[in-house]
């Protein structure tokens, strides 16, 4: 069954799971967030959809992930800082730009698929195999302490999306670890993600800043 979701377009895939804070100054988005806090938008949550090229809202990708808004702090000149996290996600349908400031779409959502018989056996193989290309992208990418792999009870169908999240991969590379419904086969892909990433980094020598340095400059609203 379709639902509406507020929608903010931005420039830069949101994952389930992911931390996203974002600094809020727009108008627009100012009452969404305003919204979002006095409950007048049920769930506290929001959609986060990627913008294909540009800042052009009408060129935005099909599947994004929704927001749960996890805290709102609200600055003197109105403007917030608010820090979210990934959950669902979901099929933009149509889009309404009439009856709020902001976009409100309609939306479908978007399930993973399920594991083929044959390859459940394969998961914890994958899974491990992911783990290692993640411990090695991070050891040539950042420094001691600026990062830690997930927990050993991490539900293998979200590992990919968690594993991916503290990585610098493209805009395209994250969609498409979006929209990859097949557990095993999203294994996959950011294993070979990651390896790919790792090695440039070795061969080049240059180690991204930190994410959390880039925490002020993720929204662009």
């Amino acid at each position: 069954m379709a639902e509406t979701v507020p929608l903010f377009p931005l420039g830069t895939v949101l994952l389930p799971g992911a931390l996203l804070p974002l600094h809020i100054f727009e108008p627009r988005y100012r009452q969404l967030t305003v919204d979002l806090v006095t409950g007048a938008v049920p769930g506290r949550s929001f959609g986060v959809i990627a913008v294909k090229q540009g800042l052009d809202e009408e060129e935005i990708h099909d599947i994004g992930c929704t927001a749960l808004l996890q805290d709102a702090r609200r600055l003197p000149d109105g403007r917030f800082d608010i820090f979210t996290r990934g959950k669902k996600r979901f099929r933009v349908l149509d889009i309404d730009n009439t009856t709020a400031p902001y976009l409100v779409g309609n939306v479908e959502w978007v399930p993973d698929e399920d594991v083929p018989a044959e390859q459940s056996m394969l998961l914890p193989v994958l899974a491990r195999s992911a783990r290692e290309a993640h411990r090695q992208y991070c050891c040539a990418a950042w420094q001691h302490g600026d990062w830690e792999e997930p927990k050993e009870d991490v539900d293998v169908a979200a590992l990919a999306h968690l594993i991916a999240s503290d990585c610098l991969l493209t805009l395209e590379d994250r969609q498409a670890l979006l929209e990859e419904r097949g557990p095993a086969d999203r294994l996959r892909l950011v294993r070979t993600l990651l390896v790919r990433e790792a090695a440039f980094l070795r061969t080049l020598r240059a180690v991204p800043v930190p994410l959390n340095q880039f925490a002020e400059k993720a929204s662009r609203n």
